[in-house]
């Protein structure tokens, strides 16, 4: 089983930028999935799964939606699995990274989310991604696992977390069987 490092922070901290910045300095071959806001204006209406073989979906949003809500916003559950879990499972077959941005309230409410999520701590590959801060039910157990690593992002701490980040993924990475 891999490491799982797991980064956690209030929304808009920076997270899927520090996923991203760091993802692209590693070596090897990166798969998963980044999930970035949708805005209008200033306003955040939306997200968006990004794969990071380029392809995309909606996620969720606060019109045009037909899915279970969280918060504000409903869940495009068919177009997530889709296009976001299909990345998951296809990293875990065939990447060297696993990334998962985000673990959280939206991609719990598809039933395949979990399954494909235990199926990458399950592999011998490193997954490095965000999740959840706040309690919750599913995710607290995770949090607790001695192959997950969690760290809490902050404006102060972005710069040295993502240089940390860097360097203890590189070693996973190249540690990983079938790498680089």
């Amino acid at each position: 089983m891999g490491a799982a490092v797991l980064i956690m922070g209030p929304p808009g901290s920076g997270k899927t930028t520090l996923i991203r910045t760091v993802v692209a300095a590693l070596p090897g071959r990166p798969g998963g999935f980044l999930t970035d806001a949708i805005r209008d204006g200033d306003e955040r209406v939306g997200f968006r799964v990004v794969t990071l073989s380029g392809d995309e979906t909606l996620l969720a949003h606060v019109r045009g939606v037909r899915g279970p809500r969280v918060g504000r916003y409903q869940v495009d559950v068919a177009g997530f699995e889709a296009v976001g879990i299909a990345a998951l499972e296809r990293a875990v077959r065939e990447a060297d990274l696993i990334v998962v941005d985000e673990i959280g309230k939206m991609e719990l409410t598809s039933p395949r989310f979990l399954p494909a999520l235990e199926a990458a701590l399950a592999s011998p590959k490193p997954l490095f991604g965000s999740i959840l801060g706040s309690p919750h039910p599913l995710l607290d157990p995770l949090k607790h696992r001695s192959s997950v690593e969690l760290y809490r992002l902050s404006a102060k701490n972005r710069d040295d977390l993502a240089d940390a980040m860097l360097a203890r993924l590189a070693t996973e990475i190249r540690a990983s069987p079938g790498c680089c």
